[in-house]
């Protein structure tokens, strides 16, 4: 009995496995588009909103509890400011469908809002609760409520905020570490699921970047700026070239593939060389 041998097409090797056809192409060309960044009073999220205005979009939704914060982001892109905690579902189903009846069809949905909390094992239950609704569950509520909509149309991108700890840890920071490890792993599970449909997602690991959020040195911050501190700016300026290739990773700091690949290779080692910066920064002997 013959075995039929799986035809792989090179027209579309980028794009299918074994002839799978991708259904759906939203050209992500930023002009013309619209766009919501959640986190975006300040920081990263301001950052990109600013980027992705000067790129041509069409109507950038800015999304923060901070509603003052928010507005003057807004005002710096011509965009729409709203008001949401990103921990509770309700809120961004309610962007979503402000956003699609009021203003149009979302093309870009950047899931940015981050926090810190749950230094270490002694942690309150609150702690990790919370950082763990605004870390991960922000971005599968976001999901939930636009997947179905974004494949009924042909397609939708999604860029979810993790970070250079999610791919490979936090000193300092357990479930900051935690969290983002969740989100990387949420994301790569969107894009493993709801590629063929028509969904893009690209996943952002910066390092340090400097934020609020970095403002205050503790040795989360001093580890994460090992390798230098970048401006978000800068950080905004790589997230849109990568955009335009539709990379799945999106790596501010280079160094950290270097990394990832040093922690694939000898994971012993790797922890071991973890350790000693660890002691090396906190002081542990």
């Amino acid at each position: 009995m013959k075995t039929k041998k799986l035809s792989h097409s090179k027209k579309n090797t980028s794009d299918s496995l074994y002839n799978i056809k991708i259904k759906g192409d939203i050209n992500l060309n930023l002009k013309e588009k619209i766009i919501v960044v959640t986190g975006a009073a300040s920081g990263i999220g301001r950052a990109l909103a600013i980027r992705f205005n000067q790129e041509g979009a069409k109507k950038i939704i800015v999304v923060d509890m901070n509603i003052e914060g928010a507005q003057e982001t807004a005002n710096l892109v011509n965009g729409e400011a709203m008001h949401a905690d990103v921990s509770k579902e309700v809120d961004i189903k309610n962007v979503i469908n402000k956003t699609e009846s009021e203003i149009g069809p979302i093309d870009l949905f950047c899931s940015n809002a981050s926090v810190a909390a749950g230094r270490d094992l002694q942690s309150p239950n609150e702690d990790w609760q919370k950082i763990w609704d605004v870390n991960v569950m922000s971005h599968v509520y976001a999901a939930r409520h636009l997947v179905p909509r974004m494949v009924s149309r042909g397609g939708g991108y999604f860029l979810n905020t993790s970070s250079a700890a999610g791919l490979l840890n936090q000193i300092g920071g357990c479930a900051y570490g935690v969290t983002k490890h969740a989100a990387v792993g949420f994301a790569e599970w969107l894009a493993i699921h709801y590629k063929h449909q028509g969904i893009k997602v690209s996943l952002l690991c910066p390092q340090a970047v400097r934020t609020p959020m970095t403002a205050v040195e503790t040795d989360s911050i001093k580890a994460a700026a090992n390798n230098g501190m970048i401006d978000p700016e800068d950080l905004a300026e790589t997230v849109v070239q990568e955009l335009e290739k539709e990379s799945f990773v999106i790596l501010p700091h280079p160094i950290v593939l270097e990394y990832m690949r040093n922690k694939t290779n000898n994971y012993d080692r790797w922890i071991g060389g973890m350790n000693k910066l660890m002691r090396k920064i906190t002081g542990v002997i």
